[in-house]
């Protein structure tokens, strides 16, 4: 299902379909605003809507009481870069070969002239900002130089403003990016790479080898503070734009590891740093809610909260996995994977007096969809190549569809040989494991795949003794609805629905 370029239409039917959107917004027809909080590495298990008792989030919950929560809703990518390509684009990041996160060498990952969200809103006479993680490059060229202005990014990409963390919280640069240039750096004292980053050391820190100097950017950022500083330019944001329709990027870089919050939710979870991260998290969307009600903005405001991947099992994971705390609620996998736990995540949209509250909706979406929705929203036809690979949510967020949106999704895990799709109640994994993260000890950063089995106590009929079992199927199908942990691949069983699924497969996807 796609939304209609209306110049295709006879004018009578034009004008009904322009006036069938605007019927949802109310008698006033006033724009509404649009926020969308994407957390990072939120758990299908990480909050208390969700199940989570381990870790609180009233703020989250309040969203989910007071709108309407999913279950089967997915991130288009099990892997952070890839997925956040799907949310900007309406584009299965296996079209672009994108599979990976990316670092801070590599250039722009989105191509200037593709159409994104923020162009879509752009055009409907929205102010349009993104404010944190970025992860998606700079520039036409590798390495970047991150000393000049880092252009194209996603101002080019339609945003009107940005402000964040570049890459990532856990690998350099350590400092912040508004618009084009990276925040205090001065020409005397240049980013250089191969030198040591002078900035605060925690245990899951990487690559802190790969770029240094900018003594003055690097010393702007505090790790422990920069949940905080992100949600105060979002503030910033909304405040700065309530008198006109705003559209809002939020990507926080909770709950990525490190695990750093502000000392005063240290110790507050019974899930260890994993958790108090979780409780940052909570109170940052909180701060977004309170920042709406004081500017009478809460009505007229759909506000979304996702995640760009499901959690990962990490240093911080393991030792929360340990207390009890399963943040992906048992699904098999974690980040990266193919399965379940790796791309089927939480999310929550409020939308007062248009989606209804307390309600809980199983219709099968993805963050792919966001573009097409935000089309759909304000009314805007898009072209055939205009998010080839997103679908129109309204109807799921407003009622009750009387037929699926979505007939398949493809899901891309982190090797390509697991490239994944949806159909129905079946899942078709086109390789053998989960496709992500394989190191074989506990303690590992990368800890995953068969060996970890023993740890969390999973089961799959492909895996024995923490190892791939001699003569497992060559792929793997799952019925969702009667075996929705994948715990028995039916492979060998439905040969004919294995074909079929992998032929789809093979169709759906045209390169770009």
């Amino acid at each position: 299902m796609r939304f209609y370029n209306h110049a295709k239409w006879p004018p009578f039917i034009a004008l009904l379909l322009f006036l069938v959107p605007f019927g949802i917004l109310g008698q006033s027809g006033e724009r509404p605003n649009v926020i969308i909080i994407n957390a990072d590495d939120i758990g299908y298990g990480d909050l208390g809507a969700y199940g989570a008792t381990l870790v609180k989030t009233p703020q989250i919950d309040r969203l989910a009481k007071e709108g309407r929560r999913f279950t089967d809703f997915h991130s288009a990518s099990a892997v952070c870069s890839p997925s956040r390509y799907a949310l900007i684009t309406g584009r299965y990041p296996s079209r672009r070969d994108f599979w990976n996160p990316i670092s801070l060498r590599t250039p722009l990952m989105v191509a200037p002239d593709r159409t994104t969200i923020a162009d879509v809103m752009k055009r409907a006479g929205y102010r349009t900002g993104i404010v944190g993680k970025w992860h998606l490059g700079f520039g036409n060229e590798s390495p970047i130089d991150w000393n000049k202005e880092l252009r194209p990014g996603p101002l080019e990409l339609g945003f009107d403003s940005y402000f964040g963390v570049p890459i990532l919280n856990s690998h350099p640069p350590f400092v912040y990016v508004e618009d084009h240039k990276v925040v205090g750096l001065t020409p005397e004292d240049p980013m250089v790479y191969g030198k040591k980053a002078e900035t605060r050391w925690f245990p899951e820190k990487m690559g802190l080898d790969a770029i240094g100097g900018g003594r003055a950017a690097h010393a702007l950022y505090d790790d422990r503070m920069v949940g905080t500083v992100l949600k105060d330019k979002a503030v910033e944001f909304i405040r700065k734009h309530k008198d006109t329709p705003f559209f809002l990027y939020y990507a926080t870089t909770n709950i990525h590891h490190p695990f750093t919050p502000a000392p005063r939710f240290i110790g507050t979870s019974k899930a260890g740093r994993y958790g108090d991260f979780i409780h940052e998290l909570d109170w940052i969307v909180g701060e977004i809610v309170r920042t709406l009600e004081e500017e009478g903005l809460t009505e007229n405001t759909m506000l979304i909260f996702t995640s760009d991947n499901g959690g990962m099992l990490n240093q911080g994971g393991q030792d929360a996995y340990s207390q009890g705390h399963h943040q992906n609620d048992g699904l098999l996998g974690f980040k990266f994977d193919a399965w379940e736990g790796g791309h089927r995540v939480p999310m929550i949209v409020r939308w007062p007096g248009r989606v209804p509250a307390g309600s809980v909706s199983n219709e099968l979406l993805s963050n792919a969809d966001f573009l097409a929705t935000m089309a759909a929203l304000v009314d805007l036809g898009l072209k055939e190549d205009e998010g080839p690979d997103s679908y129109n949510m309204l109807p799921a967020f407003t009622g009750t569809p009387k037929k699926p949106i979505r007939d398949q999704l493809v899901i891309s895990p982190n090797k390509k040989d697991n490239l994944a799709i949806r159909k129905g109640k079946w899942m078709y994994i086109s390789g053998q494991g989960g496709g992500g993260f394989s190191a074989t000890k506990a303690g590992e950063h990368a800890f995953g795949g068969p060996a970890a089995f023993p740890f969390t106590g999973q089961r799959n009929s492909d895996i024995e003794n923490g190892k791939l079992r001699e003569g497992a199927p060559k792929a793997q199908l799952y019925n969702l609805e009667a075996d929705i942990k994948e715990s028995e691949n039916l492979y060998d069983q439905n040969p004919r629905v294995a074909r079929k699924m992998k032929e789809l497969l093979e169709k759906t996807l045209a390169p770009d």
